[in-house]
Order: C-alpha cells, then sequence, then structure tokens
C-alpha cells in the first residue's frame, strides 16, 4: 500500500448521480441539548461524527456516510448547493471551475477548532450554515469537515463527483478530475483513477 493510501483510511463518495436538487431549505435552526450532546432538527449529532446519529456516521475504520452533507442536498438543498450551480455557470471548464471553487473555500473560510467557536471537541456545521455565514459576513470560521462538506455540496452543484475522505483526526475532499494537469497528486477510489 502507498504511504497516502495508508493514511486515508475511510471515504465516502458523493456522486453526480446522487438525488438531484428540486427545493430550497433553510440552514438547521432548532439546536437541541441532549445528554451533553447537540442535536439538530434531523437528529444528526453535531458533536459526535460516530454512530447510527453521528454528523458522519463513522460505523468502522473502513465505512462512514456524511449525512450531514444530505442536509444541504436533494430536496434540502440552498446556499452551498446554489453557489456550486453559479460556478458551473461561470466557468464551464470542468478544470477552472474545480480550482476556482477550492479557492472560494480556501479564501472565505479561516480555520477555527470547534472549541474555540462552539465550546464542544467536536462541532460539525452543514454546508448551508456555512455558505450563508459566508454571504452574510464575506468569510466564516470552521474546521476541516466544516471546509470539506461545503466543499462536497458546492462540486455537487457545479457538477464535480466528490468525496469526503477521513483519517485520523481530519477530514479532507476529493474531487473528480481525470487528466487534470496541474493537480499535485491524483488517486484511485475503487479502481477509478483521477480523484484529485
Amino acid at each position: 500500500m502507498k504511504p497516502l493510501q495508508s493514511i486515508l483510511i475511510l471515504v465516502a463518495v458523493i456522486f453526480v448521480w446522487m438525488v438531484p436538487a428540486s427545493a430550497l431549505a433553510s440552514p438547521s435552526e432548532n439546536l437541541r441539548e441532549e445528554d451533553g450532546q447537540v442535536f439538530d432538527e434531523w437528529d444528526v449529532c453535531r458533536t459526535r461524527c460516530a454512530g447510527q446519529d453521528g454528523f458522519l456516521q463513522v460505523f468502522s475504520e473502513t465505512e462512514f456516510r456524511p449525512v450531514i452533507a444530505f442536509e444541504s442536498l436533494g430536496e434540502s438543498a440552498d446556499e452551498a448547493y446554489r453557489l456550486g450551480q453559479e460556478f458551473a455557470k461561470d466557468y464551464p471548464d470542468l478544470y477552472q471551475r474545480a480550482e476556482k471553487i477550492f479557492a472560494f473555500a480556501r479564501d472565505k473560510i479561516r480555520y477555527s477548532p470547534d472549541l474555540d467557536q462552539f465550546g464542544f471537541r467536536e462541532f460539525a456545521q452543514n454546508a448551508d450554515e456555512v455558505a450563508v455565514a459566508i454571504k452574510d459576513k464575506g468569510f466564516t470560521y470552521g474546521d476541516c469537515e466544516d471546509y470539506a462538506i461545503l466543499l462536497a455540496v458546492m462540486y455537487r452543484g457545479a457538477g464535480c463527483r466528490s468525496a469526503v475522505v477521513l483519517a485520523p483526526g481530519h477530514a479532507a475532499i476529493l474531487v473528480h478530475l481525470p487528466k487534470h494537469k496541474r493537480a499535485n497528486r491524483s488517486l484511485s477510489l475503487d479502481g477509478e483513477s483521477g480523484w484529485v
């Protein structure tokens, strides 16, 4: 196994053929605390990534499902998905579009540990919450999973395939860009090459 592949322990892919976005919804507003954990109106635990109700539904070292991304896709698509659609209109070239989306998130999200921002060791925001904060203030604060989930939804809105990747203590995003000449590294997922 290659060194980088051994770091990429968990992968969940959000493919282009997922549920189409057809309606608008607002970001989670009705958070509630139960037994020291925070839950949203989808009954997703925002302060724990593991388990059936965790924001990433981590089940094992090889299986997870980034359920919090689904709060911003399909019938619940809103601001983050719309941002991705705007990038698709503005940048018809797939590679330029993907780079512009990445640069947008990089430039608009200032890293902040959840403990500093929310008072919890873990606290995930959904993509629309991050996108609305950017729209309102021009930037926002977040950590790796906030960044990865925003990018996954924006890439989906822009017609790109993406994957949320977990490594110990970290979440990241991959986007499928076969033959991208400027990629510093390209990986294969499930035998498919071209993941950047």
